[in-house]
């Protein structure tokens, strides 16, 4: 850049010529200002300086003019017009002398010169700077060359003590002037480098076009200038139902525009394309439907412009490729992520978005939008009684007379198990909330017909309005949510509203959680174990440890009851560690093989002692950490920050085995699979009820789980597997392990030990 040391590539070599052009590009700014500046001298200065004087530095700067000139010439005829780095030298040899003339100027003019004199001679010293400053900006040397002079001469111009603040004022400027052109020079520099780079670059790209023409599976396509398709490949001619003689020639978005080319209804990436065609620019990656013989197909295009070596637009060329069967199964697995399963209704996490937007845009409108929670009454005996099977079919008529019944007055979702939530937008008079109630009420509890049973459940309602009830949607949800527990203390079938005098649900979990706090102290909390089971073989893998209380005047009570309880009370994690502890000491009752699986809450994997905890739990009971399988939910990824992922990748690295359990029941999304290394992903029982029937939808997600696990490393877990046919199902699709009922159900520890015989043999499970 400072022509100080030898040129090392060709990439130097560029960057210098790149400099010397824009040099004598404003070589005849830097003469016109001479010109000007001599004659300003002797129109303003010709009477009151000498002749001498003014011939004299008259001369020298048309000499240096000249020699600038002489060697712009030379070079440019010399050594066959390449640039060397002496070229820098010599023109910054021209600064020099530049410089020097204008520095004698400002030593020789200001003698004794008045108030008058001075200003117009610094006014023109401050133009030639500038225009010195811009016309060797590019070439640091000649402007350090030029400026440097000129920096003492105005020390000499304003010499005395009454001068000395113009004197600093003015080298200031010098200085700044001279900064500039340095900062000025680096980019330009680093600019050009950087074209050179891409120019390589581009040499590159367009050698792995051509190898990439011939051997690979996708195409390459290309327009001309008037974006009219050219040189079409048997491939792209396939890809979008044409024959290559039909594509030739005809415009590329008119061709992918297809039928809605006349209508001009076609897809906004469409536009997007055109937008890029239009403007000259490059694209990547973009994904455009197109018709295909009345079926809809993705393509993806990525492209560059093209231009000739006089800089004549060419035309585009690029790449493309059918991504119709990834772009579907991605669809299915965002379906996956925002809608439930089982009922084809929007999940928990859908839900809530719809609630957070029917808030936003009320605002504080009184009545604004309302939250309606509701449950099944009489389900969990339905489903104890007759089955899984029966009761998902019996969600699945629930979820079709709740979208019939809401209709346009209500967005509904399923929260989870036999919970469902309705969001109605916007409330129109003070009776809309209970009129729809009502009707959610008498629709689901009608009889149904499932195989041979007529089946009677009712549906009781809490609702919620905001912002009477609450200023965000987890208030809300909270208020529809305690507003159902006295619908169901009331004994079903009701609608009631929340109001803030609501105890009747608090006091009931204050009692449980005293309950739950006197069970931990009084050892009323056991384990049951259900086998895991190798899907081939037949031969038990692993148990997963199940934790009970039964409690001496309540009975049993069930997790889904206590659980949530304990984690609101902060029990969790001692109830957590109790269940490490035993599950790691009862495992070591069986054969080393074995593994021990126990869940895991996202409150345990946010308390700071989570992970001294299960190195506890395994040096007290002796248990290889290889035999530990840590069993997590989707919720885990729910918070924001991510302490629950360092503490997994803490729990791998000492040779845990993670499990992601219910995946796509919840708040499904493929981010955090890429961010920790889950050995295990277990497939929710509702697939494998879907998958059993031959449920299109359940079997390619089942396929495209399992595939997505084989990509990452991870084996699958089929859960809920109650039949030889699901069993069947599963084995076919692939599923390395299974567990549920047809091989066992949650068993004592003593009936567990009971499994493996004395001999070294395997174990093998009892259906």
């Amino acid at each position: 850049m400072m022509g100080l040391a030898r040129l090392v590539d060709e990439a130097d070599m560029r960057v210098l010529t790149a400099q010397l052009q824009s040099a004598d590009s404003v070589a005849l700014l830097r003469l016109a200002m001479n010109v000007f500046g001599l004659l300003f001298l002797w129109r303003v200065f010709g009477s009151h300086v000498s002749a001498t004087v003014m011939i004299g530095w008259s001369v020298a700067l048309i000499g240096a003019v000249a020699i600038s000139a002489l060697l712009i010439h030379r070079r440019k005829i010399g050594a066959g017009g390449l640039p060397q780095a002496r070229d820098l030298r010599r023109h910054a040899l021209t600064g020099l002398l530049h410089g020097l003339v204008w520095a004698a100027c400002m030593t020789l003019f200001s003698r004794g010169e008045g108030a008058e004199h001075l200003v117009a001679l610094w006014t023109l010293i401050s133009c030639i700077m500038v225009c010195g400053a811009i016309s060797y900006a590019a070439t640091p040397l000649a402007a350090i060359a030029f400026l440097v002079p000129c920096i003492v001469g105005l020390s000499a111009m304003f010499d005395g003590e009454t001068l000395l603040p113009l004197r600093a004022l003015a080298t200031s400027y010098a200085l700044s002037l001279l900064v500039g052109c340095l900062i000025y020079a680096r980019t330009f520099a680093r600019q050009h480098s950087t074209t050179v780079q891409l120019a390589e670059q581009t040499e590159v790209v367009s050698l792995l076009l051509r190898e990439y023409e011939q051997g690979a599976s996708d195409w390459l396509w290309q327009t001309d200038a008037l974006r009219r398709i050219s040189g079409v490949s048997q491939r792209f001619a396939e890809s979008v139902g044409m024959t290559p003689q039909a594509l030739e020639g005809a415009p590329l978005v008119q061709v992918l525009a297809g039928a809605g080319w006349e209508s001009g209804r076609f897809a906004s990436s469409l536009h997007s394309l055109a937008d890029h065609l239009k403007r000259r620019e490059s694209f990547s990656n973009l994904a455009l439907p197109v018709d295909v013989q009345g079926r809809t197909r993705w393509l993806e295009l990525s492209a560059s412009p093209r231009y000739d070596d006089n800089g004549n637009f060419q035309g585009f060329r690029g790449v493309g490729s059918d991504i119709t069967v990834q772009r579907e199964s991605a669809d299915k697995i965002a379906q996956l992520a925002r809608f439930d399963t089982l009922t084809g209704l929007p999940n928990r996490a859908h839900l809530r978005d719809a609630l957070d937007q029917a808030m936003a845009d009320t605002g504080n409108r009184r009545p604004g939008c309302a939250f309606l929670m509701l449950d099944l009454d009489r389900f969990k005996a339905i489903n104890d009684s007759l089955g899984h099977q029966v009761g998902d079919q019996l969600l699945s008529q629930v979820a079709q007379r709740l979208r019939h019944v809401c209709g346009g007055a209500g967005f509904c979702g399923r929260i989870g198990g036999d919970e469902f939530g309705v969001v109605i937008a916007r409330i129109d008079d003070d009776r809309a909330v209970a009129r729809l109630s009502i009707a959610i009420i008498d629709a689901l509890s009608a009889p149904y017909q499932i195989d041979q049973h007529v089946l009677h459940v009712g549906a009781s309602v809490g609702s919620a309005v905001s912002p009477i009830d609450g200023h965000q949607s987890e208030s809300i949800i909270r208020s529809a949510d305690l507003a159902l527990y006295r619908a169901k203390d009331e004994g079903g079938g009701v609608h009631c509203p929340y109001e803030p005098q609501l105890h009747a649900k608090a006091e009931e979990r204050q009692r449980l959680e005293q309950a739950l706090r006197e069970a931990l102290e009084k050892d009323q909390l056991h384990l049951l174990y259900q086998p895991v089971v190798d899907a081939t073989s037949g031969v038990i893998t692993g148990f997963e440890a199940l934790a009970r209380w039964t409690h001496p005047e309540l009975g049993p009570i069930p997790p889904s009851k206590f659980v949530p309880v304990a984690e609101e009370a902060r029990l969790i994690g001692p109830i957590g560690e109790w269940v490490l502890r035993t599950a790691c000491r009862e495992a070591m009752r069986w054969p080393a093989h074995i593994r021990v699986a126990v869940n895991v809450s996202a409150e345990q994997l946010h308390q700071s002692n989570f992970i001294s905890a299960v190195i506890n739990a395994l040096a007290q009971s002796g248990l290889d950490a290889r035999r530990l399988e840590l069993e997590v939910t989707e919720s885990v990824f729910m918070h924001e920050d991510d302490g629950a992922l360092r503490v997994l990748d803490q729990l791998q690295a000492m040779g845990i085995q993670l499990s992601l359990d219910d995946f796509g029941t919840g708040y499904s999304s493929l981010g955090y699979l890429s961010r920790t290394r889950f050995n295990t992903i277990k497939i929710d029982r509702s697939f494998v009820v879907g998958a059993a029937h031959n449920t299109p939808e359940n079997l390619a997600i089942i396929r495209a789980v399992v595939t997505l696990a084989e990509s990452l490393g991870m084996s699958t877990t089929a859960e809920g597997v109650e039949t030889a046919t699901e069993l069947d199902m599963v084995r076919r699709l692939g599923c390395k392990k299974v567990q549920g009922y047809y091989y066992g159900r949650p068993m004592l520890p003593q009936d567990a030990a009971r499994l493996f015989p004395d001999s070294p043999a395997q174990a093998f499970a009892v259906g």
